[in-house]
């Protein structure tokens, strides 16, 4: 069984992965989350805050997978089901469920919805996979790791400019 560590623990590595990383000494480092039952990949120097869901406000004609808006710190967020918006099952509304903060560093207040989230990876640890069909941009390459999970590198930037993904009017 995995070691748990603390939400402080988790903090602190977390930011001393990214300040190494913008300092350019460490291997790619990746967020792992789950999201419909299946295990996704962002790259730590891409992604952004992650927190537990805050109150959601519904915003009417809408398509299904926009969650709404959040209000994080005063500023305003579109939650996008990240399940929903693939065709997947509306994501369950948890203690273990995780608001990815994913646009500001972009110009785009975004947000995605996910299960929970799994923890950091290396890519060094993964081996690289064919893509399975004809998956978009944002979702085609393909990782598996020691265990043979099978992990799907969620490109931010492909996705956020992705015409489907920006067009949440019903």
């Amino acid at each position: 069984m995995a070691r748990r560590i603390s939400l402080r623990e988790f903090q602190e590595s977390l930011a001393q992965r990214l300040a190494s990383a913008r300092r350019g000494e460490a291997r790619q480092a990746l967020l792992g989350v789950e999201s419909g039952n299946e295990p996704w990949l962002l790259d730590l120097s891409d992604s952004g805050e992650v927190l537990p869901v805050p109150p959601l406000t519904t915003v009417p004609l809408t398509k299904p997978w926009f969650a709404g808006v959040a209000n994080v710190r005063g500023t305003l967020y579109g939650v996008v089901d990240f399940s929903a918006f693939r065709g997947g099952e509306p994501t369950r509304r948890d203690a273990e469920t995780r608001l990815l903060l994913v646009g500001a560093r972009h110009g785009i207040n975004s947000a995605l919805l996910v299960d929970r989230t799994l923890g950091l990876k290396s890519i060094d640890d993964l081996e690289p996979m064919a893509a399975e069909g004809d998956p978009p941009a944002w979702a085609a390459l393909r990782r598996q790791d020691a265990q043979g999970r099978q992990w799907t590198l969620l490109e931010l930037r492909a996705l956020l400019a992705d015409p489907a993904f920006l067009d949440v009017g019903s």
